[in-house]
């Protein structure tokens, strides 16, 4: 058998899984949980696995995100890195060093990014938390992150790309929330507002993957600030491989002339680990046991089937 038919093999192998994963987030969700569009418009990494991904991308011309069997992506952190040059992304406010373990994020809303109806709702997002509340975080109710909130969504769960000739997915094992990408399309003329938009993309060499996202829900946020958006919102990420195809960098774009004065980019990176695509279910295991004032979870008043 050639690369390319092994290939897509274990890409239809691991969308079953994928399905399976689903199910569970369908069980889970309310009526208005749609997460993606489709266009209507037709550290312990085993050097051989790295090396044959290397070879089947040097082979196809496409880079192989997908890098081999019980393999994922770690994000590196929880918030945007600068961007090589130009305006960049809403950071932690330096008056309140920030404790990973115990601490909810506190917007530096003097960034010049910030419309003032923005920075004004921000300010008092801020305030709540000083004041002792919860800083909402999408993954603690088991809530989809929207875009580019998806790329810094969960701290501790891998990400997974499944790539096929038509749809690149991306999976983030927590939930499990999944993103739709489909190749080599235009957007719809009026997609409909969905958690996670939607998503066409393309190949540029053999190591990158350009996403272009529209369509977003004003329902999420921009990121762990609590940074909020409208529904004009535009991200463009480009996913890049690492020579070593180790670690993987994403540069990503934002606009939106509802919410930012400019448009303005951030980084996120990811190294590859040792970790297999598991179920890991949110809404059985995150119970409020506290009764923190939060957002309801999502869940389902009568099953889908």
């Amino acid at each position: 058998m050639n690369a390319a038919g092994a290939r897509h093999i274990s890409f239809h192998s691991r969308v079953s899984v994928c399905i399976v994963l689903a199910t569970g987030v369908l069980l889970a969700a309310t009526t208005d949980r749609e997460t993606s569009a489709q266009p209507t418009d037709p550290r312990g990494v085993a050097p051989d696995a790295v090396m044959s991904t290397a070879a089947a991308s040097a082979a196809s011309g496409i880079p192989d995100f997908e890098v081999g069997e019980g393999l994922g992506w770690r994000e590196v952190g929880d918030l945007f890195l600068p961007p090589p040059s130009g305006p960049g992304p809403v950071t932690q406010d330096p008056k309140y060093p920030f404790n990973f373990r115990r601490d909810y994020r506190i917007a530096d809303t003097t960034n010049p990014i910030l419309q003032p109806w923005a920075a004004e709702q921000m300010q008092k997002s801020n305030a709540a938390v000083l004041a002792g509340g919860i800083g909402f975080r999408p993954r603690e109710r088991c809530l989809p992150g929207g875009v580019p909130e998806f790329d810094f969504y969960a701290r501790v769960e891998e990400y997974y790309f499944l790539q096929g000739p038509k749809e690149v997915i991306f999976v983030n094992s927590g939930g499990p929330e999944i993103r739709h990408i489909f190749l080599n399309v235009p957007h719809s003329a009026n997609p409909k507002l969905s958690w996670y938009g939607e998503s066409v993309g393309h190949y540029e060499g053999n190591d990158t993957l350009v996403v272009d996202t529209i369509g977003l829900s004003p329902k999420s946020y921009v990121d762990d600030f609590r940074t909020p958006h409208t529904d004009k919102l535009h991200v463009v990420e480009r996913f890049k491989m690492s020579p070593d195809h180790k670690h993987l960098e994403a540069l990503i774009t934002v606009d939106d002339p509802g919410t930012f004065t400019t448009q303005w980019s951030g980084i996120q990176r990811f190294n590859l680990q040792r970790r297999p695509l598991t179920e890991s279910p949110c809404a059985e295991n995150n119970e409020n046991f506290f009764n923190y004032e939060q957002p309801k979870m999502p869940t389902a008043d009568k099953p889908d089937f």
